[in-house]
């Protein structure tokens, strides 16, 4: 059953080419270095600096397992200590995990 990590924050509008930049590096190093699965969701309505990851795993082991994984890379901390320190707005940053619905056909 798939598991999805939806997260959205604010960048802060003087650090928006810099946080841009953070995010995409973000990205690609997770879905290259850590086989993920990460899309960046930018806003087509709404709040114009708020931006969302959609992280997709297969289970809520492996979820447990890659968060593990990513933590212990000091690569991946250099990534994201200064993206959120420095980029986000505080308090902004709201995590949500869903699971898809299994139907019987």
């Amino acid at each position: 059953m798939a598991i999805y990590v939806y997260q959205t924050f604010e960048i802060k509008q003087d650090k928006f080419e810099d946080a841009i930049s953070n995010l995409k590096e973000i990205q690609k190093y997770r879905n290259q270095q850590h086989n993920q699965k990460v899309e960046i969701l930018t806003p087509v309505s709404g709040h114009d600096h708020t931006y969302s990851l959609l992280i997709t795993y297969e289970g809520l082991a492996e979820m447990e397992l890659s968060n593990k994984k990513l933590f212990d890379d000091d690569e991946y901390v250099k990534l994201i200590q200064p993206f959120f320190l420095e980029n986000i707005v505080q308090g902004s940053m709201h995590t949500q995990i869903f699971r898809s619905m299994w139907v019987e056909e």
